[in-house]
């Protein structure tokens, strides 16, 4: 599926690398793919990359105290994500 959203603009908060383009993703569990804009998958992989950090430095302690900023900015980044696209947040993170 495409997105069919216009450029969004990335929160002030956001502390990750901006990508000059978009890109399709897949559902590592149900195989559907989703094409973002270089915003969404800026966020994406943010909101992704923290999962992984936490479970490879953490072993998946999401209740460790360290892990709260990181958690922090994954839960501001899943509610960015569905209101700026609630379907590929369907698609891909629900």
């Amino acid at each position: 599926m495409e997105s069919k959203t216009k450029k969004q603009k990335l929160p002030k908060w956001f502390n990750g690398e901006l990508y000059s383009e978009g890109g399709t993703v897949k559902n590592p569990f149900s195989g559907e793919e989703y094409e973002l804009t270089a915003e969404e998958l800026s966020m994406y992989d943010l909101i992704i990359g923290g999962q992984l950090y936490i479970e490879m430095m953490f072993n998946g302690d999401m209740f460790d105290q360290r892990t709260a900023p990181i958690q922090k900015d994954m839960a501001k980044g899943l509610t960015w994500f569905r209101k700026v696209n609630p379907e590929a947040y369907m698609v891909l993170l629900d």
